[in-house]
């Protein structure tokens, strides 16, 4: 039997992920241990991406790592690599990451350039791995919108192909119980429609039984309403905040795959279904 450690198990994504391996008595690397999600057969250890020993300390004996992405942050890609150094040392077999649909260095998401060097430093780091690079979550996009029920921002009309974030755990399981079978593969993975921020927020409102509309900005107006917003937010929060629009806007956003229906066996979620689970 292989052990098994998840990272980000007290988040949303990590945390579907881990109740859907129970049954394999996961390893829980968390922050906050009282965080850490009540499943059976778990075990819990403590330890930060930044914090190399603890992080060799938490992922030795461990055979296969689910890493999912650390909270944005200016200091991601040191810790990321940190993280990575020390599974190396651990002598962890496979890492499966959660990377970005779109990753690159010259990205327009700029979020992207930080994940395109986290699988720079995975290839480096001669660890088998899977990378999952998913799109923007549609669970998350709907909720752009702020209390007047207008979702601001430079899209246009740019399409984004968002996931549901169920699709992406269910996917992560997939592989994480054959890891063997996706050795060095990468996913894309998105929804089974491309959207523009218009279509979100007017079907959305639909659901919600709301009026929702999306209100298009200029790359300046995006940086003065988020400036004003959030007058202590740095200049790389601000870059994050505008080039997911701008991402959108530009096309990197809006390509099709079919490899949620590959690894899950199912269609990806609707926006709907999403919105009404």
């Amino acid at each position: 039997m292989s052990t098994l450690a998840l990272t980000g198990s007290t988040g949303q994504l990590g945390g579907l992920v881990a109740r859907a391996l129970a049954d394999l008595s996961p390893r829980l690397i968390v922050r906050d241990p009282s965080r850490a999600p009540d499943i059976a057969g778990r075990e819990v250890a403590v330890a930060e991406y930044a914090d190399h020993d603890a992080a060799v300390a938490a992922l030795t004996g461990v055979d296969v790592l689910f890493m999912v992405s650390a909270a944005e942050h200016p200091e991601r890609r040191a810790q990321h690599r940190t993280f990575i150094q020390a599974a190396v040392d651990a002598g962890v077999g496979h890492i499966l990451y959660t990377s970005f649909f779109g990753a690159g260095p010259d990205a327009v998401f700029a979020l992207n350039r930080d994940h395109h060097d986290t699988e720079q430093a995975l290839a480096e780091s001669g660890i088998e791995h899977t990378v999952l690079r998913d799109n923007f979550y549609l669970d998350v996009l709907p909720y752009f919108a702020d209390h007047e029920g207008v979702i601001r921002g430079p899209a246009g009309e740019g399409r984004v192909s968002a996931v549901a974030r169920a699709d992406v755990a269910a996917a992560a399981e997939t592989i994480l119980r054959a890891p063997e079978e996706h050795v060095g593969a990468v996913y894309e993975l998105t929804g089974a429609e491309a959207l523009t921020m218009a279509e979100i927020a007017t079907r959305t409102g639909r659901v919600l039984g709301r009026e929702l509309r999306f209100e298009n900005e200029t790359d300046d107006e995006a940086y003065a309403s988020r400036r004003a917003a959030y007058p202590d937010a740095e200049q790389w929060q601000l870059d994050a905040w505008v080039s997911t629009y701008t991402a959108i806007r530009e096309g990197e956003q809006e390509r099709l795959t079919d490899d949620v229906r590959q690894l899950t066996g199912r269609r990806p979620r609707s926006l709907e279904r999403v919105l009404t689970a």
